[in-house]
């Protein structure tokens, strides 16, 4: 199992716009049709890495979390499905179906979205606040395949938390580690 950290990109970025397809629903969605009022999460996760399939049922719990507290959710897969078929649009939509996910699963064919956030692996996360400047970027928690920490999304929680009260996030921030996103050759 490869071990590809997080690109930590400067907090304060601005969120690249997009506008891609949702595995789940079939209609395009861009960031700002997607956004949070008072903050957006975007995660880059995948169907077939260890690692996400590790934290899936936390992003699910999340979601539902959070669902009426002006936080938007955004899940993006940007891996090249020639080579990687479990991870196509179709086994996209039946993934977000299984695990629960009440927030859109985007498919990044081209991966210019995940070339845009400097994502590196799956899963990677970053938080926005509500004008889109990132707060945070990073793991969701200490919890990998097979360490024995149990998955509580403590890290991810703790940057939403902060982020909708308006309040500074630790600029201390662990990146994230899974797989590599499987960019086209």
């Amino acid at each position: 199992m490869a071990r590809t950290p997080s690109n930590m990109i400067p907090l304060g970025t601005i969120a690249p716009d997009f506008e891609l397809l949702d595995t789940v629903t079939g209609n395009n969605i861009s960031l700002e049709q997607a956004k949070g009022a008072k903050a957006t999460v975007i995660m880059f996760i995948c169907n077939h890495c260890p690692f996400v399939k590790h934290v899936n049922a936390e992003l699910a719990a999340i979601g539902a979390d959070y669902a009426d507290s002006g936080v938007g959710f955004i899940a993006i897969s940007s891996n090249d499905v020639e080579n990687y078929p479990a991870d196509s649009p179709e086994l996209m939509k039946q993934n977000a179906l299984d695990e629960g996910f009440n927030f859109p699963y985007l498919y990044d064919e081209t991966q210019q979205v995940a070339k845009d956030y400097d994502a590196a692996c799956t899963p990677d996360f970053y938080v926005f606040d509500s004008n889109l400047k990132l707060t945070y970027r990073g793991q969701l928690d200490d919890s990998r395949p097979g360490n024995g920490i149990a998955v509580t999304g403590k890290d991810l929680r703790i940057a939403i938390d902060a982020t909708v009260k308006g309040a500074l996030v630790d600029i201390i921030q662990k990146p994230s580690i899974g797989c590599n996103i499987k960019w086209k050759v």
